[in-house]
Formats: structure tokens, sequence, C-alpha cells
């Protein structure tokens, strides 16, 4: 399921132009536009749904896929010592875009 009006379901239709790293059936991921870390990478489902509360079975299962895929894809985009993983949920935690999405932070010592 894809919304019109996304801009990562835009992205990953290829109507908006992104620095990809990764890319299957089930996710992509893309270099953030606005990095807050030496690697800042955007890891999206391309099913679309905005919060972790909308899950359903088949929709956890994704959130599952995307984390087995993430640690060997934030290894080869430069943080073989660590990384940190962000999921913002809802306007109070800084979610700007409602499409659920997982940030990849690494690249370098990140501060707490």
């Amino acid at each position: 399921m894809t919304d019109k009006n996304c801009v990562f379901c835009k992205i990953a239709a290829g109507e908006i132009p992104a620095k990809k790293v990764y890319e299957d059936e089930k996710m992509l991921v893309f270099r953030d536009i606005e990095p807050k870390a030496a690697v800042h990478l955007l890891a999206v489902a391309k099913d679309h749904f905005k919060l972790l509360s909308e899950m359903d079975g088949e929709r956890a299962e994704l959130v599952k896929y995307m984390l087995c895929k993430i640690p060997e894809i934030a290894e080869q985009n430069g943080c073989k010592n660590g990384y940190r993983l962000v999921i913002n949920q809802g306007e109070d935690a800084g979610q700007t875009v409602f499409h659920l999405h997982i940030h990849i932070l690494g690249g370098e010592i990140l501060p707490w």
C-alpha cells in the first residue's frame, strides 16, 4: 500500500530522487538529506504505515525483516564500529514524515 502524498512513497516509486544505498521488494535505504551524523541513512518500509501502533502481524514481520537487514547495510556504509537506530513516533518525538522509517546513525562516536 502506498500514499500518493507521502514523500517516502514517492522516493520508493522513483518519483523523487534519493541517494539509495540498498533496495529490495520490501524496503529502501537511502542517505538522509539533512544528516545528523557522518553516516545518516533512512531505512523505509515500502508498505506505507505511519506508526508502530498501526502494525499488524504482516507489518511486524516487515519491521523484523528490516531490522535483520540493517546490520549488513550499516556496516557496508561506514558503520563498522557501531551505529544507532532511531524510530521517531509522532510529532512530540520529532517525526516529520509520517511513514514508518528507521534512522541509522554512525560513522563517528555519537553523543547521547
